[in-house]
């Protein structure tokens, strides 16, 4: 307790309950629903739907583990903090900076995509002044105080939630023949263009991929848990509906989709959500997208900057990062940390300027990889781990527990391994797995030199500790 306390005594603790189940809510809702799964309802065909509930299903699964140690100790540090405890600190070090990379990578890909969805609203703007906009205005919210971070992180999910929750009730109506002068196209765009998966296993374990980095965000919640007021009860509030909310907003949204769109229809590619709204009559569908869309992605981008400069606030803090990282403003902000995790939009800005968008926005996408992959096998493990080291009356007091354990734990690591496997075995996702791979591997070796270096520099602290022995010559105590 003493050092979980130490590692966050800069912090403000200031995020109410309220914004952080929020937070939670708006952190399934990312902008990969409203922008990605075009691509994939295309590649992969209606069947995509099961792709996405057997996807959320394996993330609801590693954020009940994530919950379960998350209760217990809340930390600012999250999954990365917990593998240094139960794994060791290299296993900490690796995923909190692959983590930090990731975030810093989404950032960069969340100014240029946000940049280019504002230049479709209001033209004549370069998209660059756009993205540098952004990236200003959101590094300034992150460096003003956590609180500012946590109230436009409020809003922007607001509007994610109530707009994705009105396109599935509109397109519920349409679907059962309820809505005037649109008729239902009843089962006839799942079944009667090809089947469910018309292209094969391929391109589905392709938008498996795909769909993981849509879910990632999920864990946020656990990260800001470390400045909130009552961490414990509020990620206990919010992970537990996080089943629900992956079936209504995704699985719920897509089924609508696919439901009232022909599947390869060059639309839904394009931008499925406002397809639908286009083919049921609604008026300005392409612009109220495109503003939800861009709010999702400027939600993305708040959370980014947050999410990557609190993992690098919490590694220096244990020792596994820069010491100047963990130093904190008068706000409690840790600002070197902000500006670190904001250098990369920085940066896409600048390509932007000199690049068309197309070629930075292509190049972002595939530096990602699949980090998040990696990040949900180290939280099993870690979850597994952490189980071993407990007596059942610890694992009975605990506030959450993970269903099913160990067999349920263990069925997602091997399913998280199998997709991994498979990516290797398609050549169209193997340059972003080995992408993944040597950074992994970079990361790991970082913690494993830092790891041997921490205990080669502990062994002459604790010999030097010893107290010394009575000199020989030191005259023996009179009787």
């Amino acid at each position: 307790m003493a050092a979980s306390l130490l590692r966050s005594q800069d912090l403000k603790h200031s995020i109410n309950t309220r914004q952080l189940t929020m937070i939670g809510i708006g952190g399934v809702i990312g902008a990969g629903l409203f922008v990605g799964s075009g691509s994939v309802i295309a590649s992969a065909g209606p069947g995509v739907v099961f792709v996405y509930l057997f996807v959320g299903l394996i993330v609801i699964l590693v954020m009940r583990m994530l919950a379960e140690l998350a209760t217990a100790s809340p930390e600012t540090g999250s999954f990365s903090t917990y593998a240094s405890r139960e794994l060791g600190s290299w296993a900490g070090l690796a995923v909190g900076w692959l983590y930090s990379f990731h975030w810093c990578i989404t950032v960069a890909f969340e100014a240029i995509a946000g940049a280019a969805i504002a230049a479709q609203i209001v033209p004549g703007v370069p998209t660059w002044l756009y993205a540098l906009a952004f990236m200003l205005v959101l590094t300034g919210v992150n460096l003003a105080a956590v609180t500012s971070f946590a109230r436009f992180e409020f809003w922007f999910s607001m509007v994610k939630v109530a707009a994705i929750v009105l396109f599935i009730v509109i397109g519920l109506v349409a679907a059962f023949g309820l809505l005037p002068h649109f008729a239902s196209p009843g089962a006839a765009n799942l079944l009667g263009r090809g089947g469910l998966f018309p292209h094969g296993a391929t391109p589905v374990l392709l938008a498996t991929l795909t769909v993981f980095f849509s879910y990632f965000g999920t864990e946020l919640v656990t990260i800001a848990a470390g400045e909130a007021k009552d961490p414990t009860t509020a990620v206990r509030q919010s992970m537990r509906s996080v089943a629900l909310r992956i079936i209504i907003f995704y699985v719920g949204s897509i089924l609508v989709v696919v439901t009232l769109m022909p599947w390869n229809a060059a639309e839904v590619t394009k931008s499925p959500y406002a397809a639908v709204l286009n083919v049921l009559g609604i008026p300005g569908a392409q612009t109220v997208m495109n503003l939800v869309v861009l709010t999702a992605v400027l939600s993305c981008l708040n959370s980014g900057i947050y999410s990557s400069s609190r993992m690098l606030f919490s590694l220096s803090r244990r020792g596994e990062g820069p010491k100047s990282l963990g130093r904190t403003g008068r706000s409690g902000v840790p600002v070197a940390s902000v500006l670190a995790a904001s250098s990369a939009g920085f940066l896409a800005v600048i390509a932007n300027y000199f690049l068309p968008t197309g070629t930075v926005f292509t190049f972002l996408i595939t530096s990602s990889g699949s980090v998040a992959v990696v990040v949900y096998l180290t939280i099993s493990l870690t979850h597994i781990v952490s189980r071993r080291h407990k007596t059942p009356e610890e694992v009975r007091a605990l506030k959450v527990r993970m269903w099913g354990h160990p067999h349920l734990s263990y069925l997602v690591v091997a399913v998280l391994a199998v997709i991994v496997g498979g990516m290797a075995l398609s050549p169209a996702s193997r340059t972003p797995l080995a992408l993944t791979a040597l950074v992994t591997a970079i990361a790991v070796t970082a913690g494993l030199l830092h790891q041997k270096a921490r205990k080669t520099a502990t062994v002459p602290a604790l010999v030097m500790a010893q107290p010394e022995p009575l000199e020989a010559t030191e005259a023996a105590p009179s009787e």
